[in-house]
């Protein structure tokens, strides 16, 4: 099990991150060349296929274990009015994940994984990061090694997801501090906010990216001033998740921010994720831009929780089958083209 027991040490893991196998890649892309099929006619689909084999260093790589942990905090930052619902809902959510009644059960059955549900503490929120850091030094460091836990070593597949009333609010700070620009460009509806709750949202990200830009000097620190227990376990387990040779799918906007300190200071981060999908969260589009990864999906979803991820599982599993099953062309006694 991945852990990480100071500061320095996940400083260090950022600098020591694994690549994938290229031979792999090139043995499975030379497969794809000799399947029954015109070159690329299988689009996307070859090239999940090859991605994974880099990951799991084999030429044609499977889905055995695929797991999805979801990861619930509470944020003081909601008693600003930033959320269409109030904090209890976080625990009752949890609840209703453990029970399987959220929609992230009915869809991880669907595609064959194993869900996991982290409650961090949620009877204490973190600090209102509008006037003060989210988490001390050690609570940061405590959430990151949840999430890491959370990968085990024979897993095929990773999706994080989320749950915490307010944590857009978080994500979006963590993202105009990563990238730039302005509130505007990364705050959006969330929950399903109002334009007073939009705006509020705005003047909340400004004003904590003021206070505490000046002591995001890395990927940690913003963590630790700007985020929360459950989006700082999604950089724990997606990190864990590279050091192991995991690729992960990533999930929507909250998922995504929770990476973009790391991906702002190391910008080949993401070469073991590949994204679920694109959700109607507006800034998510100009974070999976930065991030230089084409979202497998567009369905308007906004749910969080690794939900649209977890739609997408089924595609890498179709691909994988193509990709293993199909017969190549002297198995076929199939003329190839000239």
């Amino acid at each position: 099990m991945i852990r990480f027991d100071t500061e320095c040490a996940f400083a260090e893991a950022l600098k020591a991150l694994p690549l994938p196998d290229l031979d792999a890649i090139s043995a499975a892309a030379e497969r794809q060349t000799t399947l029954t099929k015109p070159a690329g006619a299988l689009g996307r689909l070859e090239e999940i296929a090859v991605f994974m084999a880099g990951w799991q260093g084999t030429a044609q790589p499977t889905i055995r274990k695929a797991s999805v942990a979801v990861f619930a905090g509470n944020h003081g930052v909601a008693a600003r009015g930033v959320s269409a619902f109030p904090p209890e809902v976080t625990a009752q959510m949890v609840a209703n994940f453990r029970a399987g009644g959220a929609a992230i059960n009915q869809l991880a059955i669907a595609g064959g994984a194993r869900l996991s549900v982290v409650a961090l503490d949620l009877d204490r929120p973190t600090g209102d990061i509008s006037c003060e850091a989210a988490m001390r030094a050690d609570e940061c460091l405590a959430a990151i090694n949840a999430g890491a836990a959370t990968v085990a070593s024979d897993t095929d597949l990773l999706i994080v997801g989320e749950m915490g009333i307010g944590n857009t609010t978080p994500a979006a700070a963590l993202c105009l501090q990563a990238f730039g620009g302005g509130a505007t460009d990364w705050c959006g509806r969330g929950s399903g906010v109002e334009d007073v709750g939009v705006a509020r949202k705005v003047a909340v990200v400004t004003s904590a990216v003021a206070l505490h830009g000046p002591h995001c000097t890395s990927p940690f620190e913003t963590l630790r001033h700007l985020g929360g227990r459950e989006i700082a376990a999604m950089a724990g387990a997606i990190l864990a998740a590279r050091m192991q040779r995991v690729p992960v799918l990533l999930d929507g906007f909250i998922c995504c921010a929770a990476i973009a300190p790391i991906v702002a200071a190391q910008r080949g981060f993401t070469a073991h994720c590949l994204a679920g999908h694109c959700s109607a969260e507006q800034a998510h589009t100009r974070l999976l831009e930065q991030f230089g990864l084409e979202p497998l999906l567009r369905l308007g979803m906004r749910l969080g929780e690794g939900s649209g991820a977890a739609v997408a599982l089924p595609i890498v599993r179709a691909a994988l089958a193509a990709h293993n099953g199909m017969a190549t062309f002297a198995e076929a006694a199939v003329a190839q083209a000239l």
